[in-house]
């Protein structure tokens, strides 16, 4: 009887697990969002850093120019088409970055999702 019950359920495993992988192929796919998500903060956040960074060193009248070249130096081409680097302030310097999330692959559609990176730093004294 016991050999019976097993030639049964032979391919149980299988069509389990095929009623599975949609549900396993989903759970991957917003994994894979989030960390995008989170890299693209940390992208958000650098590009800030070094916008002010170089914005403290440049004259008041060049500083935008020099502070967004400085903020989408570092960004590859995916995130550095949407990007939005702004800068102001006198005697503390300030760097705001924008940068939309992509959805599954960057450089290719935009989430609708952005992120916003914030740097703040003294102006350096001119000798």
């Amino acid at each position: 009887m016991k050999v019976l019950l097993r030639e049964r359920d032979k391919g149980q495993v299988t069509i389990e697990f095929l009623g599975m992988t949609p549900t396993i192929i989903v759970t991957l796919i917003a994994l894979w969002q989030v960390v995008l998500v989170g890299y693209t903060y940390t992208l958000a956040g650098n590009a800030a850093d070094e916008a002010v960074r170089q914005g403290t060193a440049a004259e008041r009248g060049v500083r935008q120019g020099v502070c967004e070249r400085a903020g989408k130096d570092k960004l590859s081409d995916a995130w550095r088409s949407g990007a939005e680097v702004t800068c102001g302030g006198s005697g503390y310097v300030t760097a705001d970055v924008d940068l939309e999330v992509p959805v599954l692959f960057p450089g290719t559609l935009s989430f609708g999702f952005t992120v916003h990176g914030h740097a703040g730093a003294v102006e350096e004294a001119k000798p």
